[in-house]
């Protein structure tokens, strides 16, 4: 029987499934923690108000977040024939790292929402990575990212079209300039 090709297709999967069992070896050894430590740190150094959460309910499908948390919107919704009001709730974003079932890390945004108030905007997936590549200085980049799209979020406006998916604004300025001839 001839294999050719098929043998290196064989060694790969073997060194595959050998990299599966190493990379969730290395998360529990140490890349948990890390994750966990790094953030820690950054919120301290940050002063910024947020929590880092674990859920491991699930192994070797783990997910640790840094959680901006929720709270009150600011928009309430007035109950007829009454004075009350109910609150909308805001969740104001996290960075996900997630373990993936392979043994490498996905790293997602969630962004902000206003329960109530459309849909919920899916979360961005940033990048998946093998656990030794996960540096701190990836962490903070990410961290840095997930900054900026929640201050974009924060501080929607239409004041830059293409980011709001319009690469063919209409407006007083806009090269789509149309004249009588046309």
């Amino acid at each position: 029987m001839e294999l050719g090709s098929v043998h290196a297709k064989v060694d790969k999967y073997k060194e595959i499934l050998s990299n599966t069992k190493s990379y969730r070896q290395d998360w529990h050894d140490q890349l948990k923690n890390k994750i966990s430590t790094t953030l820690e740190k950054m919120i301290k150094e940050t002063d910024l108000q947020a929590k880092v959460e674990v859920q491991d309910e699930i192994e070797n499908l783990e997910v640790i977040m840094l959680s901006l948390g929720s709270d009150d919107s600011g928009i309430a919704e007035k109950i007829p024939n009454s004075n009350s009001k109910r609150p909308f709730i805001k969740s104001n974003g996290s960075l996900i790292f997630q373990q993936l079932f392979n043994g490498k890390v996905m790293i997602m945004i969630a962004y902000p929402f206003i329960e109530g108030y459309g849909q919920p905007k899916p979360p961005r997936m940033v990048e998946i990575v093998r656990p030794h590549e996960l540096t701190e200085g990836y962490m903070i980049r990410y961290f840095s990212e997930f900054l900026q799209d929640v201050i974009e979020w924060e501080d929607y406006d239409d004041d830059v079209p293409e980011k709001m998916g319009m690469s063919n604004p209409i407006g007083f300025k806009s090269q789509n300039i149309i004249t009588e001839e046309n």
